[in-house]
């Protein structure tokens, strides 16, 4: 059961790639792979425990759970994960993937990759597509105008915050969070 066909090549289910990935891989490669195989295909956290309690004894089950512990199949991109992952491992609360953020009569204006509902605070990762695509970098100006007309504080997070400068992206989701009222947990 932990192999399946596609065409006449004989490959690994989406759940035993997931199984494999999280034993052996770095923890936020790890993650960051799961969250994608997540992402475009229907296997969930459940199945993949699953799947390790028929390999008991079999190397990596620790780094497996330490991975499953963290991964989310609402990112859309291994930058989205490694954000997410640098938010939760610096203690702030988990954030929910893909937040749909509805106008007064009830039409999505935006979809933050992360955030906290409750404090309507969200946070993006802008890849290199927001600047290079015209018709993203438009739909992208009006939702930056939206997004505090409605209340929310929308953080933007490029790769050189995220590998050159985590702390001040810390400094302000923190800040964010708590002007809010979340309470401190970090």
């Amino acid at each position: 059961g932990e192999v399946q066909s596609v065409g006449d090549l004989p490959v690994t289910t989406a759940c035993r790639t997931a199984f494999d990935i999280g034993r052996l891989l770095d923890v936020t490669s790890a993650v960051q792979r799961i969250d994608a195989l997540m992402n475009a295909t229907d296997v969930k956290v459940d199945d993949i425990l699953a799947l390790a309690s028929g390999h008991r004894g079999i190397r990596g089950l620790r780094r497996l759970r330490t991975v499953l512990d963290l991964v989310d199949g609402g990112s859309e991109s291994p930058y989205e994960t490694l954000t997410r992952l640098l938010l939760v491992r610096a203690g702030l609360p988990r954030p929910q993937t893909q937040i749909r953020v509805e106008d007064e009569y009830g039409f999505v204006v935006a979809r933050p990759d992360m955030g906290w509902r409750e404090y309507r605070v969200g946070v993006d990762f802008d890849g290199v597509h927001h600047w290079t695509d015209p018709r993203q970098r438009d739909k992208d100006i009006e939702r930056y105008a939206r997004l505090p007309e409605l209340g929310w504080i929308d953080i933007r997070v490029s790769a050189d915050l995220v590998h050159n400068r985590p702390r001040l992206l810390l400094e302000r989701v923190g800040a964010a969070l708590l002007a809010r009222g979340c309470p401190r947990t970090w």
